[in-house]
């Protein structure tokens, strides 16, 4: 997926990510918070690579994804290259859809 500027980007199969621009390079998350689904593009970046939530403040390692509010939550953090001075952001196949025993067994755990 091509990054053209900082914002919220969408892959061809229509999935959103946020681009973010830091001193040393881009970096592509999930364009929602795995917390509670909160707009990150509305976060804010502190400390130079930590992106947190609007709504609940949660914090992300823009590096690895990693949530120092809450460890069980983890963020996509995608890799970025460029290519011809463009930069890419490779964020993979879309997940496969979860079956509905999935999905009650993944709400349960929640």
């Amino acid at each position: 997926m091509r990054v053209d500027g900082p914002g919220v980007v969408t892959s061809d199969d229509g999935r959103r990510f946020v681009a973010l621009a830091l001193p040393d390079g881009w970096r592509v998350v999930d364009a929602v918070c795995p917390h509670n689904q909160g707009p990150l593009e509305q976060g804010w970046v502190r400390e130079g690579r930590t992106l947190v939530c609007p709504w609940h403040w949660y914090r992300f390692d823009l590096d690895t994804g990693a949530c120092s509010t809450s460890p069980q939550h983890v963020l996509g953090v995608h890799p970025v290259r460029e290519i011809d001075g463009v930069a890419y952001a490779d964020v993979g196949e879309p997940p496969r859809p979860m079956s509905w025993s999935e999905r009650l067994r993944a709400h349960a755990r929640e």
